[in-house]
């Protein structure tokens, strides 16, 4: 599904192959929110606390504020962060198969609903997203209280305008029950939509 998205859709220049697409972030300081109906990933995200390092990486807005991407650029954020208390969250996507807004709706409230309550189980207390801006009002619309965080930019792959935004790790009482989004333990393989 990312795959289809990202580089099929918005044609981004990150390492593929034919049915899925995979950078150095998929890694095993690597978490994911993920949605599935009857057992098919419909939609999710990638998070990853701000403190992560894996190999000579740590997290991806934290390479782009050293110089190590040149996709997004090096001022995407005001001061570089490192803190296991902070989560960047990446790669958002919902299967183009959920058409209607009200289904979509709810897959992204799944989604940062199980974002927030991995990320405050392991001490985080912010999470900050790098989307297209359509996110924020999105956030904002569902209840999170999303702020910009820095300067939008342009992205050189599909035209459209990317920034990180914040919002805030607290669980709250569950808007959704409990059995939608439990953590797995060890990696989990669902068949791609």
């Amino acid at each position: 599904m990312r795959k289809q998205f990202f580089v099929d859709k918005l044609g981004w220049d990150i390492p593929h192959n034919d049915d899925l697409e995979m950078d150095q972030y998929d890694n095993p300081e690597a978490r994911y929110s993920l949605v599935l109906d009857q057992g098919r990933v419909i939609a999710g995200a990638q998070a990853m606390a701000c403190s992560a390092k894996w190999g000579e990486h740590t997290y991806m807005l934290g390479d782009a504020m050293t110089g190590k991407l040149g996709t997004i650029p090096s001022t995407v954020l005001r001061h570089h962060i490192v803190s296991s208390e902070v989560w960047e969250c990446t790669r958002l996507v919902i299967a183009p198969a959920v058409k209607s807004m009200k289904m979509r709706n709810l897959c992204l409230d799944m989604i940062v609903d199980g974002l927030i309550d991995m990320a405050a189980r392991e001490g985080a207390h912010r999470l900050i997203p790098l989307s297209n801006l359509w996110l924020l009002r999105s956030l904002r619309r569902l209840g999170y209280g999303a702020e910009l965080l820095g300067d939008p930019y342009v992205n050189k792959d599909d035209g459209h305008k990317y920034a990180v935004m914040a919002i805030e790790a607290e669980p709250t009482a569950p808007r959704l029950p409990r059995h939608t989004h439990r953590p797995q333990p060890g990696v989990v393989q669902a068949p791609a939509a």
